[in-house]
C-alpha cells in the first residue's frame, strides 16, 4: 500500500517538501487547464504530461495516478463532441503508459463535477471545511443541460466500449470516482454513481481487469455502505485500484468534511481491511479541513490537514503492521 499526495498547484509545494521529508514517494496530478502550450498542444498530449512527471520527479516522488479528466463532460452528455472528447482520452491513456502511470481517476458527473454548497464551514480553533446542503440545492432550476439517468448510463457504456480496449492495449487502468454527492440529482442534472451497487455495474458494462474503481471513502460513508464490506467486494473482484481516505459526519443531504480521525467512519477497521485484502495501490488523503494558519484557495486541499492526516495514516499503519502475524 502506497501513500499518495495530490499536488495541484504552485500553493501544493510546500507539500512537496514535506512529502521529502515524511518519505512519502507518490504522486497524482492532472494536466487540467494546461495553457502554456496551446494552441498547440494540450492536457492529454506527451509534452505536458512528461512536464508533470518531471515536477514530481524532481521533489523524488513518482507520478503514480493522474486524476482530474476535466474534458470529458461531452462524453458524460453524450453530444456531437464526445467522440473528440474520447479520442483525446486515449490519447491521454497512451500517452500515460509511455511515461509509466499505471492508473486513471475519471468520474461521470458532467457540468456541476464535485459540488460543495459551502466552503468555510466552522470547525473548533478556527479552522473550516466543506460541505453540502441538499436544501440550498433543491429547488434549483436547470442550466440549460439536463441529463437523465438512463442517458447517463448509457453514455458510460458507449464511453467504456471505446476505452476499454485501448486500456488494455496500454495497461492503464480505469478507476472511476462514485459521485460526489451522491444525490440523485442537482441543478436538471441527473447521478447515477450514488451507490456501491451502481459502481459495481461499472466495473461489469464493460468486463475488463482494467475497468474498476476508485473506493473514496467520505462517498462511500454518505452512501450509508459499511466501508469495510465495500473495500472486500472490489478487492475480491480485482476491482479495487485506488483510494481516498477521507471521512465525513451527517449523511449525504447535509454533511461536513471532517478531520481523518473525528468522522463517521471506522478508519482503524478500514485501514485494517486494506491490509486484510493485500491492497498494493496508491491511498492519498482526501478533502481535508483547512486549519489555521493557510488559507482556503483550494478548499479541502490546503498543507496542514493533509500532514496531519498522514500522520494519522502511518500511526493506523504501523500499528497494523505491528499486530499482524509475522512471517
Amino acid at each position: 500500500m502506497k501513500i499518495a499526495y495530490y499536488i495541484g498547484g504552485t500553493e501544493h509545494i510546500p507539500l512537496k517538501h514535506f512529502a521529502r521529508q515524511l518519505g512519502i514517494r507518490y504522486g497524482v496530478g492532472n494536466t487540467c487547464g494546461v495553457s502554456a502550450y496551446a494552441p498547440y498542444a494540450n492536457g492529454w498530449d506527451y509534452m505536458p504530461l512528461w512536464k508533470l512527471k518531471k515536477e514530481f520527479a524532481d521533489f523524488g516522488m513518482k507520478l503514480s495516478v493522474y486524476e482530474g479528466v476535466d474534458f470529458i463532460d461531452a462524453a458524460k452528455l453524450g453530444t456531437g463532441e464526445r467522440d473528440a472528447a474520447i479520442a483525446h482520452f486515449c490519447t491521454l491513456l497512451e500517452n500515460l503508459s509511455l511515461l509509466g502511470v499505471k492508473t486513471v481517476c475519471y468520474n461521470w458527473m458532467p457540468v456541476w463535477g464535485w459540488f460543495r454548497t459551502d466552503i468555510n464551514l466552522p470547525l473548533p480553533g478556527g479552522a473550516t471545511s466543506s460541505g453540502f446542503r441538499m436544501s440550498e440545492v433543491a429547488d434549483m432550476p436547470a442550466c440549460g443541460v439536463t441529463v437523465s439517468k438512463d442517458q447517463l448510463w448509457t453514455n458510460l457504456e458507449y464511453f467504456l466500449k471505446k476505452v476499454v480496449p485501448v486500456a488494455e492495449k496500454y495497461k492503464v487502468e480505469l478507476a472511476i470516482h462514485p459521485d460526489d454527492p451522491p444525490v440523485d440529482c442537482i441543478g436538471g442534472v441527473e447521478r447515477i454513481l450514488t451507490s456501491s451497487e451502481a459502481m459495481y455495474q461499472v466495473t461489469r458494462l464493460v468486463p475488463s481487469e482494467y475497468n474498476g474503481i476508485t473506493l473514496c471513502q467520505g462517498n462511500f460513508a454518505l452512501m450509508e455502505e459499511d466501508i469495510p464490506t465495500a473495500i472486500r467486494r472490489f478487492a475480491a473482484e480485482k476491482k479495487l485500484f485506488f483510494v481516498h481516505f477521507r471521512d465525513v459526519i451527517g449523511d449525504k443531504y447535509d454533511f461536513q468534511e471532517t478531520y481523518h480521525h473525528t468522522g463517521k467512519t471506522d478508519m482503524y477497521e478500514a485501514m485494517k481491511t486494506y491490509y486484510e485484502v493485500g491492497f498494493e495501490g496508491c491511498m492519498r488523503p482526501d478533502h481535508v479541513p483547512t486549519m489555521y494558519g493557510d488559507n482556503n484557495d483550494r478548499p479541502s486541499y490546503a498543507i496542514n490537514g493533509n500532514l496531519v492526516a498522514t500522520g494519522y495514516m502511518l500511526g493506523l499503519m504501523e500499528a497494523i503492521e505491528k499486530e499482524r502475524p509475522q512471517p
